[in-house]
């Protein structure tokens, strides 16, 4: 049997999973009469719920007696510590594009670095059926693409495959008439080379990724690069920093469609699990020998974005979670450093602990999974991680893609270039307008809701790290304030009533809250103190005509990402299992002032 290795880089909507799904049930993968669900690659809650690949994923097809092993990677630029690992693993990559549009810069990263390992791409234009697809003009555009990213020669000359993902169907030209996905297969077949075996070289294997098992505890997932492995077979692993350990086999599992089934033995050139190392680490080299040198190391780009995590200590602290104390956050936090290898954790403080990732989503991943866990917990404002260099101060810089209609461009244009951006590139067709800019991280943060309210949630914008650049000045996250609560009580409809007229509320009526809560948005410069526990007054003389309708405006209810994106550097999130609740640091309009000064 011979191996074929390839993963799968695309932009959010673009088809890449539902390809998958394509390429699954057209292998056999299912029963006539067995019901599948769509994106049955993305099996993780998060991953339904938001509609994103988060996790690298491996699966499996067989085809004419081989064996093709896919690897499904995030499209997010806060899950590329994913994707730069799997891409070691593979020969090639299927490279999806919408028919209408092309690559946005998350996928030109992936790209970039999939042409910097040598990989060659397939280009699979896909949604060809859509009755605005201009494939010719996508391919133009990217092998123009291609040339920018420095591709060689045999890089440009990549091969091409048509597809209506949906629908199974694959085509070599677009003209062929096809009515399902087998001419994706043998373009895979005749691109990808097979993965070589040299039987005369000991095994050997690098840990591309990590998994986690109740029974078998800490699983190390990678390729078989030389000869093979065999379950009780004894190894030594070379860690990163050059030591040597001895350990033994416990049990090897592969791939089979959708399935980790146990293996005696895996051969060189398949993506295998192996079990019964406790302390493997990505990165590290498996041998046969303790002579046989490591494979070069695998480096992962440094987080951009830190957050912090801290005990819940608000008046409704404990009443909600199961997992409250600072003992039980910080030993999960040790285990997401396990298998979330691009998390960097300060365990300094007992109660308080810094967390880096490379961007909002990643870090909001993390909390929502621990909030669904059990955990109860607070954490601040997104801060950004300089560098420096020779003395200077140095900030990361995004690549900026935007998508909306023309209408709203001007505006987009406007607040972008007040948050320091740099328009690149401006493109306007069939009343659509594309726009790149660089922008810095900073200057980011807490846009996304105002984008979203500039562009009627018609806009869609996507970024991606691009750079390090000189620090660019101080800068205020929003220009209004917080309504906070000066009391402790449940929410009165008349108050809120009253007060919506200041500006958005985040809560409904008859919500418990407590002083120094963020009960709604300030539209005006500077923090304002409310009471919104207090009720109409009756009194015993009543006129016809004078109770006013009481007309509340639907509370804006934040979700986990738009309450990270809101809070500012004195602010923090409480995160529990049932609630997401707004709240200033100091709770007090005392400890305000005091700490103010």
């Amino acid at each position: 049997m011979s191996f074929r290795n390839v993963a799968i880089i695309a932009h959010v909507d673009h088809g890449k999973t539902t390809l998958v799904d394509a390429m699954l049930k057209q292998s056999g993968t299912f029963r006539e009469n067995e019901s599948v669900e769509e994106r049955v690659m993305d099996s993780n809650d998060q991953e339904r719920e938001r509609g994103i690949t988060i996790y690298a994923k491996n699966t499996s097809i067989f085809y004419k007696e081989n064996k093709i092993n896919i690897v499904d990677t995030p499209w997010h630029a806060d899950f590329w510590s994913e994707v730069e690992r799997v891409l070691r693993m593979v020969d090639c990559v299927l490279l999806v594009v919408d028919a209408y549009e092309w690559p946005m810069p998350q996928t030109k990263f992936v790209l970039r670095k999939s042409l910097q390992l040598g990989l060659k791409p397939i280009v699979v234009i896909n949604k060809i059926d859509k009755p605005t697809a201009r494939p010719s003009w996508v391919i133009d555009q990217l092998f123009d693409l291609f040339v920018q990213l420095g591709a060689t020669d045999e890089q440009l000359d990549f091969s091409v495959c048509y597809t209506i993902a949906r629908e199974w169907i694959a085509k070599k030209e677009l003209s062929d008439t096809s009515t399902n996905i087998t001419p994706l297969f043998d373009v895979i077949m005749e691109k990808v080379e097979e993965a070589t075996n040299d039987t005369e070289k000991p095994f050997r294997m690098q840990v591309a990724n990590l998994g986690y098992d109740n029974f078998l505890w800490r699983l190390a997932i990678g390729r078989v690069s030389e000869w093979k492995v065999k379950v009780g077979q004894e190894v030594f692993i070379t860690s990163n920093e050059g030591a040597k350990r001895k350990w033994k086999i416990a049990e090897i599992l592969t791939n089979e469609w959708l399935k980790k089934v146990k293996a005696i033995e895996a051969l060189a050139g398949d993506i295998v699990t192996l079990a019964g190392i406790p302390d493997i680490y990505v990165g590290e080299t498996i041998a046969q020998s303790i002579d046989i040198e490591a494979l070069p190391a695998i480096n992962i780009d440094e987080p951009t974005l830190k957050m912090e995590f801290l005990v819940n200590n608000s008046p409704f602290a404990g009443k909600e979670g199961k997992f409250v104390t600072s003992r039980q956050i910080r030993d999960r936090l040790e285990r997401e450093l396990e298998t979330n290898v691009g998390l960097k954790i300060d365990f300094d403080s007992w109660d308080n602990f810094n967390v880096s990732g490379r961007g909002e989503l990643h870090l909001s991943v993390l909390i929502e999974t621990m909030r669904r866990e059990g955990y109860e917990l607070q954490v601040g404002s997104p801060m950004v991680i300089m560098h420096e260099e020779n003395g200077e101060k140095l900030e990361p810089i995004e690549r900026v893609s935007v998508l909306l209609p023309s209408e709203s461009a001007w505006s987009i244009i406007e607040r972008l270039g007040k948050r320091k951006g740099e328009m690149v590139n401006m493109m306007d067709e069939n009343w659509q307008t594309s726009l790149e800019f660089k922008v810095p991280t900073r200057w980011l943060l807490g846009f996304k809701s105002e984008f979203t309210t500039l562009t009627k949630w018609e806009g869609i914008l996507t970024s991606a790290f691009e750079e390090y650049a000189p620090y660019k000045g101080p800068i205020e996250k929003r220009e209004v304030g917080s309504m906070i609560s000066g009391e402790r009580g449940v929410t009165m409809a008349y108050s809120l009533w009253k007060l919506q007229e200041r500006g958005p509320i985040f809560v409904n009526p008859a919500t418990e809250i407590y002083e120094g809560m963020i009960i709604g948005e300030h539209l005006k410069w500077g923090d304002l103190t409310v009471n919104p526990c207090k009720n109409k007054q009756l009194t015993n003389i009543r006129a016809s005509g004078t109770d006013e309708a009481l007309r509340l405006t639907p509370p804006k209810i934040m979700t986990l990402e738009e309450a990270i994106d809101y809070i500012g550097p004195d602010e923090y999130v409480e995160v529990t299992p049932e609630s997401i609740r707004l709240r200033k640091k100091y709770l007090t309009e005392n400890e305000r002032k005091k700490y103010s000064r």
